[in-house]
């Protein structure tokens, strides 16, 4: 699963690197990103304005938002069977911006954090699915889920999934309406192992405080 990750660069650097639209109020880095945040993605292919939506993803049938701290990762294997998913799958597909991410290995008795990234320390966007839930006052709440795979040689040490990370080639596909459904399937591969670096380790006590932004604007 991927349930920690990474925004270190500034904002600016993901708009020029991955060559985005306009950026939100409150997209700012965190090197804890948590479930329950409110984190950056991409809907529109063509604008690529970047907006916040919650993590955690809350289908539209859903009865309270407290499903979504169960529904942070979606199984590309499984992801257009399962009714919690099929529907964004086919439809409501988005970009998550990341510049890393975080696994734990077991090491003596405690679990110990590793971060991961790219070889070339660039920003990347993991590939995601996105749902607008409402609640009884009408208020909405756009919420996603990151799409994980089968681990790489680099993380199958330290995990059996990684999150599915979408190349400048694939990224703005995944957003396109008019992608078959069997070109979308062929994107939810393991990244390649020679493209990312040796994960480093991390402080854990950095990331024992789950910190929690579940506004919307």
């Amino acid at each position: 699963m991927c349930g920690r990750f990474t925004i270190m660069l500034d904002p600016e650097d993901f708009q020029r690197e991955l060559e985005l639209g306009e950026l939100p109020p409150g997209f700012e880095p965190d090197s804890n990103v948590s479930p329950g945040n409110s984190i950056p993605v991409v809907v529109d292919a063509v604008k690529r304005n970047v907006e916040l939506y919650r993590w955690g993803l809350i289908p539209s049938w859903a009865k309270d938002v407290a499903i979504g701290s169960k529904m942070i990762n979606a199984r590309a294997e499984t992801i257009s069977e399962k009714p919690s998913f099929r529907n964004a799958f086919n439809r409501r597909r988005c970009l998550i911006l990341a510049d890393g991410f975080y696994e734990w290995k077991n090491e003596g008795n405690r679990k110990q954090p590793y971060r991961f990234k790219l070889l070339d320390e660039r920003p990347f966007t993991f590939a995601g699915i996105w749902e607008h839930w409402q609640d009884n006052t009408g208020k909405i709440i756009p919420s996603c889920a990151i799409i994980t795979t089968t681990p790489n040689t680099v993380l199958q040490d330290y995990h059996d999934r990684m999150p599915v990370i979408l190349n400048k080639e694939n990224r703005w596909k995944w957003l396109d309406t008019t992608t078959t459904i069997p070109i979308l399937q062929s994107m939810l591969q393991p990244y390649p192992d020679d493209q990312m670096a040796v994960p480093q380790k991390t402080d854990p006590k950095l990331l024992f405080i789950v910190r929690r932004n579940v506004s919307q604007k």
